[in-house]
């Protein structure tokens, strides 16, 4: 069989085309390795970034939700204060005999904002902190929930607090029924829904789920009582240093020695 036109072109091209020498070679595909190398380094690192941003931008989203959610709970159960001391007003209304055994309930029922503000102040007080979570409408939503949040204190719980401590309006049955609750009772219900909507805003802007919530408040809650455990500890062993000082401070008293 004879050689083709195309196959005496191929056998030509391979003759006349300069081949590689064995340093170059070695250059090229050194410099091939330190060109991948540099990709995966950088790569890897942009990687690594990314997820760690991706953490903490999580953590602090996950932070000020747990802080508004035990903020919601501290303000309803003020809330709920409010709410029983009108219904004991009313058993008070319907039999005034009743006023000296029922006055005390309503002493009791003071509402309180139990709440701390140091997620607020962490959260608000740095832009890098908002710029980490890269939401602005997010932000702005925090930033309404807790101006609705020290609404509530400012409006409801002190005025109620201060009423009570300066007027003390429970000593007589008429300041008892006088005690205007219902306008309390309608403010917190206002600021209460506005809460909860901002609060579910938030939720769906962030995409965070009510089972990453609860798994993210169990694990709080057990770090709270750890804590809780460690300062029992300290307290105890201040304790045991005040005992141990009064002991010695008796003993010096009955040999009279000064101090």
């Amino acid at each position: 069989m004879g050689i083709t036109i195309g196959q005496l072109f191929i056998i030509n091209e391979m003759s006349t085309k300069p081949h590689l020498s064995e340093t170059s070679k070695h250059f090229l595909l050194s410099l091939l390795a330190t060109t991948v190398s540099i990709a995966l380094t950088f790569g890897t690192a942009a990687v690594i970034d990314h997820n760690k941003e991706q953490n903490e931008k999580r953590e602090i989203v996950m932070m000020v939700m747990y802080d508004m959610y035990n903020s919601m709970m501290s303000l309803e159960k003020a809330d709920s204060s409010i709410r029983q001391s009108m219904e004991v007003q009313h058993q008070i209304a319907e039999g005034p005999t009743r006023f000296d055994n029922l006055r005390f309930q309503m002493i009791h029922l003071i509402p309180e904002a139990g709440y701390t503000e140091t997620t607020e102040r962490i959260f608000s007080s740095s832009i890098e902190t908002i710029n980490t979570v890269g939401n602005v409408l997010f932000a702005e939503s925090v930033a309404e929930f807790y101006q609705m949040r020290q609404l509530y204190k400012t409006t409801i719980c002190e005025p109620v607090y201060n009423e009570m401590s300066q007027h003390t309006p429970f000593t007589t049955l008429q300041g008892t029924l006088a005690f205007d609750y219902s306008q309390y009772a309608m403010m917190s219900c206002s600021i209460l829904k506005n809460m909860r909507r901002q609060y579910a805003q938030c939720q769906q802007m962030m995409e965070v789920t009510d089972d990453e919530l609860e798994a993210y408040r169990k694990e709080r809650t057990q770090i709270e009582k750890d804590m809780s455990k460690e300062d029992e500890a300290l307290d105890s062993i201040i304790y045991e240093i005040i005992e141990l000082q009064n002991s010695i401070d008796e003993s010096k008293a009955k040999l009279k020695l000064g101090s």
